[in-house]
């Protein structure tokens, strides 16, 4: 995403109250990417990797926990479908999703007890 493109979005994402903020380029990559800080101190970071669909990792200190998979034909989202992307994705589970278009509220989803190590041992069985 090229930085003026990630810098609209952002401020359209903030204009809604989602925390939002230009990830810059790290070494070898030359894309922007949009980072959102969640509520329980992870992050998401969405396309900063250059690939052409839409997609998020989920990181908290650094750590990879989670990721949203890429949402089909979003190479060719323009800049509110992206931003309906990112303000309604579902970050609660450890493989996020995108939310169907008529899901405007966030959904109540019962989490499965234990840390995220016992539930990646037990293969996500609650």
């Amino acid at each position: 995403m090229e930085e003026e493109r990630a810098r609209r979005i952002v401020d359209t994402l903030r204009a809604r109250n989602v925390f939002a903020h230009v990830k810059l380029p790290q070494a070898g990559i030359t894309q922007y990417g949009i980072r959102v800080v969640l509520p329980d101190g992870r992050e998401a970071i969405w396309d900063n990797d250059g690939t052409a669909g839409l997609e998020a990792q989920i990181m908290r200190n650094g750590i990879l926990v989670g990721f949203v998979a890429s949402i089909p034909e979003s190479e060719n989202y323009g800049d509110g479908q992206i931003v309906e992307a990112i303000a309604t994705a579902d970050y609660d589970r450890p493989v996020g999703r995108s939310r169907p278009a008529a899901a405007t509220q966030r959904a109540t989803v019962p989490r499965p007890p234990g840390s995220l190590a016992q539930r990646l041992r037990s293969g996500f069985r609650g």
